[in-house]
């Protein structure tokens, strides 16, 4: 008993060493790689900006435990804390000289005390960031909103604070003129949208958290002694036994030594009925283990394993190509930089050949021409129709996840799509029966039905569901026996049956030779067949199937004539893919492919030039779906397949991609002329505040006129927006 009690010990101690040499080099390796989702190429390995766009980097596979966005919750902070303060200086600077509140000089006071902390704290993470763009030669968005705020808010601290030093001219209700209210409205306009990517950002990383959830958190190891114990994932090596229960998933890749059950494989492979697994039969890692008790030896572990594997896959898809470059974004460098110089030529050549006193004028001519360029319509223009177009999506049942989406659904020319629950329904239903020799087709089912009530086989609970909704009255069955991946055996009032296929039928030595033209005619429609013997002679055969949904041959047409080809990608045997296809149209088919066969049959399309759409429901088509243009989930799928894609599809129904393209098309128009409007008005407005006319009319563009042409340019870009909501789709 004590050596006994020796030789356990000595087991764990040897493993608890084992797990610690295993994990030492882990945690020596463990670093977290950040990159930018808009430029891939910036890779570091520490969180920070990304010195191109400004914009915060990413992990590229988050931590399964990472907690709230800490810049979302930062920007949150300072939004809700400041914005009392940003609607009382907006309310003061518009209404406080109309009902004479108080008076002017104080009035100005007032909102510069309410402004300055939502311009100099709330504020300040964009300010940084305008300032970082400038250190690369890189100026962007940030640039624009840096300056556009800054200038405001600046000019109106001067105009506060010295009043004096500007000609009376620009007085105005006795005081010289203030834009406190601006500079905090851009502030917390920025603020507001920040928000709203960085909720919409998080979600892409939600795929991979999913993948990496699926993922057991401890295995049942066996030790040499025969004693059994629970032990992290982590500590599982090469060549370990561990224990499979029944409802228990198999904690890694490995290969079955001992017992024999059904797993559910639909997590990898896309096919929804269970796969039968006896010794010498390999198991994935993360598969659900049905029924029996499994004794595994694993062969794969950690970043080895299949999961890992397609975890990986996915996190590659969604680096490999960048989020939606705005056509704001094209043009920004080149817009900053011709903004600013304008500003600083009016400053300068009002100072030297202006009126006296001609810096005065110089400088509020620039202030002028950096708040009417202030990036509030750019900014907007693309937003705004996206905000408005994704409403639209949805209250149609098609959901975008992001900009890019939109803007790529237009051009796609080529749709991948999955076979199970994208256009079949994916849920075995029965489909007939044939009767041999004196049976007839009720008799045949009812006996099929009796004999099936004691298995748990989806195939089984079609053909029961289908006898009780024929009002079959089902009889207990004796004897039940199953064989594994071949059928069942018992008998149903006195009589011996066997339920299953060719090879079981011969194990009986019944001829099925009288239905097999009809079953192999059935299995060309993508049906599973199953004959029935009865006291040995065969009675019979049962079909059952995957139906296509009614809505899959109207929306494959719909896409035929938006001249999309598409191509049917499937992990079912080549014998159903075909018949599928062929019952559907469909001439390009791929049968009995895996996750990385379906990520490269969208990297091969891609590379003869395609845009390419990915449409499937399950975690097997996650890494095609992060890798397309467009990945595109069914809404009856998964959550990983939601996760990946770009588009959800609510229904399920493929009709809804054609109405997207549609939505699509109609954004990028709206698009368009968002940001023909910002820069028309940057084009009429810069010149006219940098002074151009004033030699020849004598009109000067106060800084007032400025802020109020900047908020019309905001209104008109929000008004062509909202014209989305009346697009029939």
């Amino acid at each position: 008993m004590h050596e006994q009690h020796g030789r356990a010990v000595t087991a764990a101690a040897g493993h608890a060493d084992k797990d610690r040499a295993a994990a030492a080099p882990a945690e020596s390796q463990a670093g977290t790689v950040y990159t930018c989702p808009m430029h891939p190429e910036i890779r570091q390995d520490r969180p920070g900006n990304c010195p191109i766009c400004g914009m915060t980097l990413e992990p590229i596979v988050p931590d399964l435990d990472d907690e709230e966005n800490p810049e979302l919750k930062d920007f949150q902070q300072r939004f809700w804390w400041t914005l009392p303060l940003t609607v009382a200086t907006f309310v003061l600077a518009m209404f406080g000289h109309q009902y004479g509140w108080m008076n002017a000089p104080q009035q100005g006071w007032v909102e510069l005390a309410l402004s300055t902390p939502v311009v100099l704290w709330a504020g300040y993470p964009f300010f940084k960031r305008c300032v970082q763009s400038f250190m690369p030669r890189s100026p962007n968005m940030w640039t624009l909103i840096g300056l556009g705020a800054g200038a405001a808010y600046l000019y109106s601290v001067i105009a506060t604070i010295a009043p004096n030093a500007f000609p009376q001219t620009f007085a105005e209700h006795g005081r010289i003129g203030v834009y406190f209210e601006a500079a905090a409205v851009i502030v917390s306009l920025t603020l507001v949208g920040q928000l709203l990517e960085l909720k919409a950002r998080s979600q892409t990383s939600a795929a991979i958290k999913s993948l990496l959830g699926l993922a057991p958190k401890t295995a049942r190891r066996l030790n040499p002694d025969g004693s059994e114990m629970d032990v992290p994932l982590d500590h599982v090596h090469v060549g370990d036994r561990l224990r499979v229960r029944p409802g228990e998933k198999v904690p890694t890749d490995g290969i079955v030594i001992e017992g024999s059950s059904s797993l559910d494989e639909s997590m990898i492979t896309g096919e929804p009925i269970p796969v039968t697994k006896r010794v010498g039969d390999h198991v994935i890692g993360a598969t659900m283990n049905t029924a029996g008790s499994l004794i595994i030896e694993s062969e794969k572990v950690g970043s080895q394993t299949v999961l890992s594997q397609i975890v990986q896959l996915v996190a590659q898809a969604q680096h490999s190509k960048a989020p939606m470059q705005r056509m704001a974004d094209q043009v920004a460098g080149f817009f900053v930089v011709a903004v600013v110089a304008i500003a600083l030529l009016t400053l300068f050549a009002w100072g030297v050949f202006g009126p006296q006193p001609s810096w005065v004028y110089g400088l509020i001519n620039a202030v002028a021409v950096l708040i009417i360029a202030c990036p509030c319509a750019l900014g907007l223009a693309t937003p705004m129709s996206i905000m408005v177009a994704s409403g639209k999506g949805a209250t149609n049942g098609i959901l975008f996840r992001d900009a890019a989406a939109i803007e790529n659904l237009r051009k796609v020319d080529t749709l991948v799509v999955d076979k199970t629950e994208t256009l079949t329904q994916g849920k075995p239903a029965f489909d007939r029966c044939l009767g041999a020799n004196g049976f007839d087709e009720l008799e045949v089912l009812r006996l099929a039905a009796s004999l099936d009530q004691g298995s748990e086989h989806p195939l089984a609970a079609a053909i029961v569901e289908a006898a009780r909704a024929r009002g079959s009255l089902l009889q207990a069955a004796q004897n039940f026996e199953s064989s594994s991946g071949i059928g069942v055996r018992g008998s149903v009032a006195g009589k011996k049956l066997a339920l299953g296929n060719t090879v079981l039928m011969e194990q009986e030595h019944i001829d099925a030779a009288p239905l097999a033209q009809a079953a192999d005619e059935l299995r060309a429609r993508g049906a599973s067949v199953m004959y029935l013997a009865a006291d040995g002679a065969l009675a019979g055969l049962l079909a059952v199937s995957d139906p296509i949904k009614p809505t899959t041959a109207e929306a494959l047409a719909q896409l035929k004539d938006k001249g999309i080809r598409v191509v049917m990608a499937t992990g079912d045997g080549t014998v159903t893919a075909k018949a599928v296809a062929q019952s559907l149209g469909i001439t390009d088919f791929h049968g009995e492919v895996r996750p990385a066969d379906k990520l490269a049959l969208v990297t091969r399309l891609q590379s003869e030039g395609r845009t390419v759409a990915m449409a499937g429901d399950g975690i097997n088509d996650a890494p095609a779906l992060a890798k397309a243009d467009v990945g595109i989930a069914m809404g009856t799928g998964t959550d990983v397949a939601m996760n990946s894609a770009q588009v959800t599809l609510l229904k399920g129904d493929l009709r809804g991609i054609a109405r997207a393209r549609t939505l699509s098309e109609a954004t990028i128009g709206n698009m368009k002329q968002n940001l023909g409007f910002a820069f028309v008005y940057n084009a009429l407005g810069v010149p006219l505040a940098a002074g151009v006319l004033y030699s020849t009319t004598g009109l000067l563009l106060s800084p007032m006129i400025a802020a109020l042409a900047m908020s019309l340019s905001s209104v008109s870009v929000v008004s062509n927006a909202l014209r989305l909501r009346r697009v029939s789709i």
